[in-house]
């Protein structure tokens, strides 16, 4: 069993996954404000070799890879490819093969709203948010679509109020916080379209 370097018993791991498609300093703004406001020990950056909801091909996966790095250069961020090591694809799977991997470090799942909008399209999702606690950063153009959308319905109750954000480590899932930031107009598909002169 391989053991991350950077993991010890007692820490709280803040997961961020994406294709990081290209990694941009949108995604450095969330991961920042999730360390200051979460508590974590580290925010680990999941480099994913596809997202199972995108249909165009992801770049080569050490690029990405190399790119993020360059990113988020902190020393409590760490950069990897572990769903490629452990051969998982989609978020349950992965959180399940980390807290079987690591039973002695606590998780949070680290999102966008944009993607709390569309969770419901996930493979198992309602067990996800039973899996973990889930951290929500504010990033799309209609937070309020994010907050209506059958996720954040279904686990209405379980949601904490933003300026308890630093207890969400302590809680049991399903358990989920709304954390407060600055809005950041950067996507990577946009950024991808303006590479390719779309």
């Amino acid at each position: 069993m391989k053991v991350q370097p950077f993991l010890s018993s007692g820490q709280t791991i803040a997961l961020f996954g994406g294709s990081f498609d290209p990694p941009h300093a949108g995604h450095r703004l969330v991961a920042e404000a999730a360390l200051s406001t979460l508590g974590v020990d580290y925010i680990w950056w999941m480099v994913s070799p596809q997202n199972p909801l995108k249909t165009n091909a992801a770049n080569e996966l050490k690029a990405r890879l190399s790119a993020t790095r360059d990113l988020a250069k902190h020393a409590q961020f760490h950069v990897d490819a572990i769903e490629a090591e452990l051969g998982t694809q989609y978020a349950i799977d992965t959180v399940r093969a980390l807290k079987a991997r690591h039973p002695d470090v606590r998780f949070i799942w680290l999102l966008g709203a944009d993607n709390l909008s569309q969770m419901h399209q996930w493979k198992d999702w309602q067990s996800l948010m039973r899996e973990i606690p889930v951290a929500v950063y504010p990033r799309g153009d209609d937070l309020r679509a994010a907050l209506e959308a059958p996720a954040a319905m279904a686990f209405l109750e379980a949601q904490l109020p933003s300026d308890a954000a630093s207890q969400l480590k302590t809680k049991a899932a399903p358990a989920w916080v709304l954390l407060e930031g600055e809005l950041s107009p950067l996507s990577s598909t946009a950024l991808r379209n303006r590479q390719a002169g779309k």
